[in-house]
C-alpha cells in the first residue's frame, strides 16, 4: 500500500487541524467542504491512522493528528515562506496577506489604507477577516493583526497605525425627552443603555470611565445588546437609549443634532490601533505593507 502523503495533503490536513473546522479550512484553501472531507479520509486511509477527530460541533486533532501538525507544520510554513521571499526577485512584490481586525478598526484605519494600498500593487493579495474578538493570529494563520495599543501580547512587535482615540456615551435628543442627563457614571443605572457584547470574554463590554485619576467600569443594562458598534449606534439614533461607541462614528450625528453626548469630562484616552505580527522572517510583500502603513503623525 502507497502509504505517502503529497504537499496538497498536507496542506489540506493542517488547514482543518488549525482551523478546527472543515468550514472554515475549506473556504482558506479554496476547495469545496466535501472534497476537503475526502481529502483527509484518503490520506487517513493510506496512512492507515485517523489524524483527527470528528463531531457534529468540532473538529480537533487525534494524538497521531497533533504529532503531524506539530512536526510537518513548522516546516510547511518555512518552505512557504521561502517561495515566497522568491518574490524579492521579481520587478514587483506579490503574495498574499492575511489579517485579523476588529469592526471599527477595519472601517477607519485599514480600510482607507487597503483601498490605496491594492490600487498601487495589484500583485499583493490582502485578506482581511473582522474578528471583534481576541484571537492567536499565529494558531490561525494570520500574518498580522489590528488591535489597540493596550491588547497587544508583549511577545508580538507591534507597528502603531492610528493616533490615540476616544469613545463617546451618547443619546438621540428624543431619548431625554422626560430624563435627566447622567452627569457621572454612576447615573447610569437609572437608563436604558445598548450593550455590546464581547466575543472573546463572552460578556458585555463595561464602559470605561477615568476623571482626576479615578477610573472606573460600568456594567450598564438595557433592553438591546449587538456585538458590533455599528449596531449599537443606529439602535442609539432611533431613540432605544445610550450607547458607548468610538467617540469618530458620531461625530457628524452630534453637529446634526440627531445625537447628544454625555459625560464627555469623563471619557480616558485610548492608545491607537497597532498592526501586531510575530517576530518572524516575512515576505517582501509584508514588509512592505507594514512600512507603508505605519503611523506617521
Amino acid at each position: 500500500m502507497n502509504k505517502k502523503a503529497d504537499t496538497n495533503d498536507l496542506q489540506a490536513f493542517l488547514a482543518v487541524a488549525r482551523e478546527r473546522s472543515f468550514t472554515r479550512a475549506a473556504a482558506q484553501i479554496g476547495v469545496s467542504q466535501s472534497a476537503l472531507s475526502h481529502t483527509i479520509n484518503a490520506m487517513e486511509k493510506r496512512l492507515g491512522v485517523r489524524l483527527l477527530e470528528r463531531t457534529t460541533r468540532s473538529v480537533s486533532p487525534t494524538e497521531a493528528g497533533l504529532r503531524l501538525l506539530t512536526t510537518v507544520g513548522p516546516r510547511m510554513d518555512e518552505i512557504e515562506q521561502a517561495l515566497e521571499a522568491l518574490t524579492a526577485f521579481r520587478d514587483t512584490p506579490a503574495g498574499t496577506i492575511r489579517i485579523s481586525a476588529g469592526e471599527h478598526s477595519l472601517r477607519t484605519v485599514l480600510w482607507p489604507f487597503v483601498d490605496q494600498f491594492a490600487t498601487r500593487y495589484p500583485d499583493i493579495m490582502v485578506e482581511v477577516d473582522v474578528e471583534n474578538g481576541l484571537i492567536d493570529i499565529v494558531e490561525h494563520g494570520y500574518d498580522a493583526g489590528v488591535r489597540l495599543g493596550e491588547q497587544v501580547a508583549k511577545d508580538m512587535i507591534a507597528t502603531r497605525i492610528a493616533p490615540d482615540w476616544h469613545m463617546a456615551v451618547v443619546g438621540a435628543p428624543r431619548y431625554f425627552e422626560g430624563r435627566q442627563r447622567p452627569n457621572t457614571p454612576d447615573d447610569l443605572t437609572a437608563h436604558n443603555c445598548v450593550n455590546m457584547r464581547l466575543v472573546t470574554y463572552g460578556g458585555f463590554y463595561a464602559w470605561e470611565f477615568e476623571k482626576s485619576g479615578r477610573r472606573l467600569n460600568v456594567r450598564v443594562d438595557g433592553q438591546l445588546a449587538f456585538n458590533g458598534s455599528t449596531h449599537v449606534l443606529a439602535a442609539v439614533i432611533a431613540g432605544h437609549g445610550l450607547g458607548c461607541v468610538p467617540e469618530e462614528m458620531v461625530v457628524e450625528h452630534l453637529r446634526a443634532g440627531r445625537l447628544v453626548q454625555v459625560l464627555a469630562d469623563w471619557m480616558p484616552t485610548f492608545a491607537g490601533y497597532h498592526l501586531y505580527y510575530p517576530s518572524r522572517q516575512h515576505s517582501p510583500a509584508f514588509q512592505l505593507f507594514v512600512d507603508e502603513i505605519r503611523y506617521r503623525g
